[in-house]
């Protein structure tokens, strides 16, 4: 094995990695990656640093720590717009794996099927990144690159996901399909949340995962739901033609036409279920 250490403040972490260092966090996706080999790579074990946990509130909106579990998220006390994000957290694995994986790591790993992405899209997260050389945030969307790939920089360290404070009351909802009901890689998923003013819908945004190599948001669909009354119909301002930045393929859990068909179910249920 290479080296490992377990540095216990943030300072610590970030002059670790003025070298390469593989960092570790729950280690969910780490340790299946590496079973029946040698683990032979330097490890930067982030778990034991406090400033990287927990959920904050601050007058722009909200703060999750990157290294903040799933099982807490669920148990955090937020408001209805973080239903989606909760909802997500769910489907994480079981119980034990939302016990110990992490919101950073999710989008850190990168994976097309990341539960935690669509929904930390439809809340318009951002990716705060620090390094030695000081910090800086971008866009989720701009920050997931591809599959298992990412815009981190050697030397830099996710330290938390910003949530922007929503214009009016806000709603969201995930969804996602599977092989079986629990314990499985998704085929599609999709979330959403919408802003609700006097009814109808001020802003909206929707993201779909597994359905192309990195999750996407739907900006047609968007656009159309504006100004929508927020009622039964409100899915009737689905068409096909909005799920044009999907790219989803053919592999051994369902073929790019059905994920398609998947989609638009998904979306039109999710959009029943903000509405009521």
């Amino acid at each position: 094995m290479g080296a490992y250490l377990r540095p216990r403040g943030l300072e610590e972490a970030l002059q670790a990695l003025t070298r390469p260092f593989t960092v570790l966090a729950g280690g969910t996706d780490f340790y299946p990656a590496r079973v029946g080999r040698a683990v032979t790579e330097d490890v930067l074990d982030i778990a034991g640093i406090a400033a990287l946990r927990g959920i904050s509130e601050t007058s722009a909106g909200w703060r999750l720590g990157a290294t903040t579990t799933w099982s807490e998220l669920v148990e955090a006390d937020l408001p209805p717009m973080f239903d989606g994000l909760k909802q997500a957290a769910r489907e994480v694995g079981g119980r034990q794996i939302q016990n110990a994986g992490t919101i950073a790591g999710n989008i850190c790993n990168a994976s097309p099927a990341a539960d935690g992405v669509p929904a930390l899209l439809a809340l318009d997260a951002e990716v705060e990144l620090a390094s030695r050389d000081g910090a800086r945030r971008l866009p989720l969307a701009s920050f997931i690159t591809g599959v298992r790939t990412t815009a981190r920089e050697p030397g830099e360290l996710v330290v938390a996901l910003h949530v922007p404070r929503p214009r009016a009351e806000a709603r969201s909802a995930f969804l996602k399909l599977g092989a079986r009901r629990y314990l499985v890689i998704s085929i599609a998923m999709a979330s959403t949340l919408v802003e609700v003013e006097d009814g109808k819908v001020k802003a909206a945004r929707v993201a779909v995962g597994a359905c192309s190599p990195v999750a996407q948001r739907l900006p047609a669909l968007e656009q159309a739901l504006v100004g929508a009354t927020v009622d039964a119909h409100l899915g009737e301002r689905l068409a096909p033609s909005h799920l044009a930045p999907l790219s989803p393929i053919d592999d051994v859990r369902g073929s790019a036409g059905y994920r398609s068909e998947v989609a638009l179910v998904l979306l039109r249920r999710l959009l029943s279920k903000v509405a009521a």
